[in-house]
């Protein structure tokens, strides 16, 4: 009866070769999301964590969804946040970036009417329709509304990869992190397994793709007449 073949030595090493190299293209992404935004974020918990926040031109609030039309608790708690910064004086114009390629969806719209509910002036407002992924969002601020020094608002475990995002978008962008999904453990960890895949193709489309928005748009003044106001 014939023994069993063992791999050779040179087989056992290429694959040993083949995992590490594995292991570091996955870890490549997060490790890159990481380091960008390591010094320029804030989870917005505690009594003082505005003053850790630096001010800057405008919030660029990115979308999370809508239930019944109205924002979903992620999305609520964003707007809260944009809206602290705003009463603060930290910021002077709010960009609401989401998801209207259906007529019957409209996160911009339904940002705004919750922050003007929160007494944010429609006149700080500027809301950007195609906001459809993180990058577009923060490539869009820059190059179709002329920004250049926002306040990221999302989630905290989005932080990292929004930050980095928009700093390699060319935005001097920090980052003010919403912590209440802690309250929910089964929601926070099917996002972070998420933001696993999602910071590998965030990763692809900033730095090995360098991809244009799904629409880029024409050169919109509203942002920069705000600004030029206050």
């Amino acid at each position: 009866m014939r023994g069993k073949v063992r791999p050779s030595r040179k087989a056992l090493r290429r694959a040993y070769q083949g995992l590490v190299l594995l292991s570091v293209l996955a870890l490549a992404p997060m490790t890159w999301a990481w380091l960008g935004s390591s010094a320029h974020r804030v989870t917005a918990e505690g009594a003082g964590w505005l003053a850790r926040v630096p001010e800057a031109q405008a919030a660029l609030v990115l979308g999370a969804g809508l239930y019944a039309g109205r924002p979903t608790p992620m999305l609520a708690g964003r707007l809260d946040i944009a809206a602290d910064l705003y009463h603060a004086g930290k910021v002077r114009a709010l960009l609401l970036s989401g998801d209207n390629s259906r007529p019957d969806y409209d996160e911009p719209t339904a940002m705004r009417d919750y922050l003007r509910a929160k007494g944010v002036p429609d006149a700080v407002m500027v809301l950007d329709y195609a906001g459809f992924d993180t990058w577009d969002s923060c490539v869009r601020a820059r190059e179709v509304f002329g920004a250049e020094r926002v306040t990221v608002v999302t989630q905290e475990f989005h932080l990292p990869r929004a930050v980095t995002l928009c700093r390699t978008a060319g935005l001097a962008a920090f980052g003010a992190g919403d912590d209440s999904a802690r309250r929910w453990a089964a929601t926070t960890y099917a996002y972070a397994a998420r933001e696993l895949l999602a910071t590998g193709k965030a990763f692809a489309d900033a730095v090995v793709l360098r991809s244009d928005p799904v629409f880029p748009g024409p050169r919109e003044v509203s942002l920069s007449r705000i600004l030029a106001q206050r």
